[in-house]
């Protein structure tokens, strides 16, 4: 038995500050790379949960094999990496990993469904999300109502995400289990600049359909609904209020 080959992950050229994700995704793989357990780290991801002028959070959302004892284990987290700056270097100064909680006994009609849907790409922090029956409904049916019209790859749904929005003391849909994210529509990155425009702003009109009231991504859309700034210009957020 033999660890997969990862490829590595890096910044692509559509990324603000690309430095500060760099240096997330080195301290997670030091955290995840155990001493003297083989063993691979796959980024899927690494998302701004927050970017400020001196300071970030970095979601970086991951799949990790490892050899134990001739078998073959996978697993994977999302890490919530906490940056600050001092001059121009970005110093990490802490790691959340994700806490996803037990599985439930019963899960709703629409959780098996979102965890079945070949549409729909959930990383193990979120999978593991969706198993706890900590997810309303309301987003687990706009996921599927979603992947009738698109493939999805979903970046963060409650755990791994900051408690607070960035920068705020107002508390995020996320870790009520009311938000999901999403990094890859139809095999295309959100953050690449190659993904047409086109296909980024039809996701957000289509998210917005399924209730959500908060739609946020790299493009300005009108109407109250939509906003964008520099975290979400590689990523869409969808946040619901029940």
């Amino acid at each position: 038995m033999t660890l997969p080959s990862v490829k590595e992950w890096t910044p692509g050229p559509g990324e603000i500050k690309p430095e500060v994700k760099a240096a997330a995704v080195r301290a997670v793989q030091g955290l995840l790379i155990q001493s003297g357990t083989p063993s691979e780290v796959e980024v899927i991801d690494a998302q701004y949960g927050g970017i400020l002028s001196d300071s970030a959070s970095v979601l970086v959302v991951c799949r990790q094999y490892m050899l134990a004892r001739g078998n073959l284990i996978t697993g994977g987290t999302t890490v919530d990496v906490r940056l600050t700056r001092s001059g121009r270097t970005w110093r990490v100064t802490a790691m959340h990993p994700a806490r996803p909680g037990a599985p439930a006994k019963t899960l709703t009609a629409a959780a098996r469904q979102v965890l079945a849907n070949d549409r729909i790409s959930l990383p193990p922090a979120s999978a593991a999300d969706v198993r706890s029956g900590t997810i309303h409904d309301t987003v687990l049916t706009a996921m599927l109502q979603l992947a009738k019209t698109y493939r999805i790859g979903i970046s963060v749904i409650r755990s791994g995400h900051p408690l607070d929005v960035f920068g705020t003391t107002r508390p995020s849909d996320h870790p009520r289990g009311r938000a999901f994210d999403t990094w890859q529509i139809n095999g295309r990155a959100v953050v690449d600049p190659a993904t047409p425009r086109a296909l980024i702003t039809s996701y957000m009109h289509a998210a917005a359909s399924t209730g959500s009231y908060n739609v946020g991504g790299p493009h300005q859309l009108a109407g109250p609904t939509y906003f964008s700034d520099n975290t979400h210009h590689d990523h869409i957020h969808a946040g619901y209020r029940t």
